[in-house]
């Protein structure tokens, strides 16, 4: 599990997709790999899904898929039959965490608060997903947390932007960011790949630039 953690930290953005039509997923998958970002997270908020993460995988074997939005058993049967590499959640749920755990999967709940952050740590899970960030208080609230809790670091997701990553990719305890914004579903259905490409390498330049301070 701790290798897929660290692809995941090397990413340093992880491209938060939503997909309509499966049909696309080969022509995304090159345009993120193409463009400096070989990792995905499929949300599992369409019936597309899980079919999307079957054609990224099957199109680019060594890209990094995964699927979010997982919020019981069956999706997460589901997702890793498709061949995700790791599962995300909005929330924390015990039971379907441990279940994909026990499977073999990274499971990354997502936590707002320190009480939910101190459930998965009873569960031994410390690499968790900061949701919806800038909602919950974005940079400010994220750097709160570090003190107490410095054995946990985190991946915030919602309202991450190009403007704004840089600053949640200079804290300590962020290991990465999650953003939708170079994968927006206009973009998608209109097949703007290459503006996907893009902004990818935009993205990808942005991790390069914090990481080399």
């Amino acid at each position: 599990m701790q290798k897929i953690y660290d692809r995941i930290r090397a990413t340093g953005i992880i491209p938060v997709v939503v997909m309509d039509d499966a049909d696309k997923a080969e022509a995304l998958a090159g345009a993120l790999c193409e463009g400096g970002l070989p990792c995905a997270e499929v949300t599992f908020r369409t019936a597309a899904a899980e079919e999307t993460i079957r054609r990224m995988k099957k199109s680019n074997p060594d890209m990094l898929v995964g699927a979010g939005t997982v919020l019981t058993k069956e999706q997460a049967d589901r997702a890793i039959g498709a061949g995700a590499g790791f599962l995300v959640s909005p929330g924390f749920n015990p039971e379907v965490c441990m279940y994909a755990m026990e499977k073999g999967v990274p499971f990354i709940p997502g936590v707002m608060t320190p009480t939910e952050i101190e459930q998965a740590m009873a569960h031994g899970i410390t690499m968790l997903k900061f949701f919806p960030a800038t909602a919950a208080g974005g940079v400010k609230m994220l750097s709160a947390l570090a003190s107490p809790y410095q054995a946990v670091s985190f991946m915030p997701t919602g309202g991450i932007s190009a403007d704004n990553a840089a600053e949640f990719l200079t804290l300590k305890n962020v290991y990465a960011c999650g953003g939708s914004w170079m994968v927006k579903k206009d973009l998608i259905a209109g097949g703007a790949f290459d503006r996907i490409r893009e902004m990818c390498r935009e993205a990808a330049d942005i991790v390069a630039r914090v990481r080399m301070k």
